[in-house]
């Protein structure tokens, strides 16, 4: 599996890690909006809320590949070149949702930790990041559904403007992270 970005398309390790952590981000959302269908105390609820911080924190883990993968080399050039402007946003947006992949997942464990839990991540128990403290974690968990909203947002217009890019401008800019496509307009 390639690891560096060639001039037109990026590596498939990136494509992968990309579309892969599209289908985490989708199942950790789902989780935490379908909690509700399981009454409080329940089994269901409890294993829903798990796979919650399971797959929040596998999606921690891959965020340091994708740098890492990134890091190998610069991104393929979108052709047509967009304006400075373009470029300076779409650059804006991708350390956001760096930063969204990474700060999300460290407040759901300093929620866990703060309330006094294990933190459990496919069997290995993670140690807590900070003592027990309930209030603190009331007001961790504030941020935490913050920066979930705000994740929300900042998946959607990333999304729209691939779709932007693909549909109206008619630039490879989506056709570069597109598994199997060639990354020509």
């Amino acid at each position: 599996m390639p690891w560096k970005n060639s001039d037109t398309r990026y590596s498939t390790m990136s494509i992968a890690l990309h579309w892969v952590m599209v289908v985490l981000l989708a199942v950790v959302y789902a989780c935490i909006e379908f909690r509700g269908v399981f009454p409080k105390g329940s089994g269901g609820r409890a294993l829903i809320v798990e796979m919650h911080f399971m797959f929040g924190l596998t999606i921690f883990v891959l965020v340091w590949l994708r740098l890492f993968a990134r890091a190998l080399g610069v991104a393929p050039k979108i052709v047509p070149a967009p304006p400075p402007w373009q470029a300076a946003l779409a650059t804006l947006m991708h350390v956001a949702l760096y930063v969204f992949m990474i700060g999300t997942p460290v407040l759901g464990w300093l929620i866990v930790s703060a309330q006094g839990h294990s933190v459990m991540f496919y069997g290995i128990e993670l140690p807590p990041l900070i003592g027990e403290n309930k209030d603190l974690a009331k007001q961790i968990k504030e941020w935490h559904e913050l920066s979930g909203t705000v994740g929300y947002w900042l998946i959607g217009l990333h999304a729209l403007a691939g779709i932007y890019h693909h549909y109206i401008v008619r630039d490879n800019t989506a056709l570069r992270m597109m598994p199997g496509k060639r990354a020509t307009p």
